[in-house]
């Protein structure tokens, strides 16, 4: 965010939620992990960081996947919860195994809604990335998975609580 991307407005001090920034520069040169509409109030858990994190279960990482199919990113959104899959396999010559590698982690940050791309991530190197949170053991197989075939996400929906 640029200098006078925020603006204050004035609300009940009942209302302002935990996070928010103390001046209209708290937030400069940060990205957010989301759009925001116009007067909508902004917290730490709308910019990428630790506050992305806020709410997650406690011991929860954010990890980067690269998905083979970069238009895809465009199905789905912060706060959706995916199925991560991973295909071995080269199309023709071998079949492909999917294993799954996370279930129901909810994407936190998307290449395609999150915005311009910020100083330590070129728009290109963009293409296709989502953040995802994930326990320690799912971050585990996750980290570098992409390495090792294609990514791909399956959509699911949450299940009552």
């Amino acid at each position: 965010m640029a200098p006078g991307d925020l603006s204050r407005i004035s609300v009940p001090p009942g209302l302002v939620p935990a996070g928010s920034p103390d001046s209209e520069k708290a937030f400069e040169g940060k990205q957010l992990a989301a759009p925001l509409r116009k007067g909508q109030l902004v917290t730490d858990t709308q910019i990428l960081g630790p506050g992305l994190l806020a709410g997650s279960p406690p011991g929860s990482v954010a990890v980067p996947l690269r998905m083979a199919d970069p238009a895809s990113v465009q199905l789905v959104s912060p706060g959706q919860l995916v199925n991560v899959v991973l295909t071995s396999g080269n199309d023709f010559e071998q079949p492909g195994e999917s294993q799954v590698l996370a279930q129901a982690v909810p994407v936190l940050w998307t290449s395609v809604q999150g915005g311009k791309a910020g100083p330590w991530l070129a728009g290109a190197d963009a293409d296709g990335l989502i953040v995802v949170a994930a326990a320690a053991e799912q971050a585990h197989r996750l980290a570098g998975s992409s390495t090792q075939g294609k990514l791909f996400f399956v959509l699911v929906a949450a299940t009552p609580g």
